[in-house]
């Protein structure tokens, strides 16, 4: 329980940082993409750096399915406990979009209409995630002190340099589908975005695991 209680808390926190500041964002922006743009990404890089600073000593700080079931590939916890934590990470997710919600005075429930479908955006999000993934491994392996800082400084980046603006996580996608604001997905590129960044952590998996074939 206290490891899920830490991975409801950092999802529900690093979700509501996404979708919060680009609400706000949305609002000051006056047609202008890059400044919402940086809003969100300088408030993903923030949450995230202090999320993993905080709670990664007590659930390892994955708030993300991708990172639970490549940690369950190399030997952590269970088949079922790694589906008890993608459930808490998605149903926090959902909380945090109807907290946003609530805090700007938006209708709670909402269905997103931002069109994120093609060819280009999937390889983004293979990209993005696989450098999440191997970041987490790698930084893990080499500098674990680190972990905290590399993963926020990656996901900064990978916003700014990938065409999907780096979701890396499937519980945000869902989360994100559920929001018609900048930050939102429609549903119905959800499944491929989804497809895309599980490809991309497994690939980062399997690399990982041929240049340190012996563990």
């Amino acid at each position: 329980m206290r490891i899920l209680w830490a991975e409801a808390v950092g999802s529900f926190f690093l979700f509501a940082a996404v979708i919060g500041s680009g609400i706000l964002a949305q609002g000051l922006m006056a047609g202008n993409v890059l400044l919402g743009v940086l809003a969100v990404t300088a408030a993903t890089v923030m949450m995230l750096q202090l999320l993993v600073t905080m709670l990664g000593p007590v659930s390892g700080a994955q708030f993300n399915p991708v990172v639970s079931l490549v940690l369950r590939l190399r030997g952590a916890s269970s088949w079922g406990a790694m589906l008890v934590m993608i459930a808490v990470q998605v149903a926090a997710g959902v909380a945090a979009v109807i907290c946003v919600h609530a805090m700007f005075e938006q209708p709670l429930v909402q269905v997103a209409t931002n069109a994120r479908g093609g060819l280009g955006l999937m390889l983004g999000e293979f990209v993005a995630t696989f450098g999440l993934i191997l970041t987490v491994l790698l930084t893990g392996r080499h500098a674990p002190q680190s972990g905290a800082t590399s993963v926020a400084l990656y996901i900064g980046a990978a916003i700014l340099f990938t065409s999907s603006t780096c979701f890396a996580n499937p519980a945000i996608t869902i989360a994100r589908a559920l929001t018609d604001s900048f930050t939102g997905i429609a549903p119905a590129h959800v499944p491929g975005f989804i497809a895309a960044q599980f490809a991309g952590g497994l690939a980062a998996h399997w690399l990982e695991r041929m240049l340190y074939p012996h563990g």
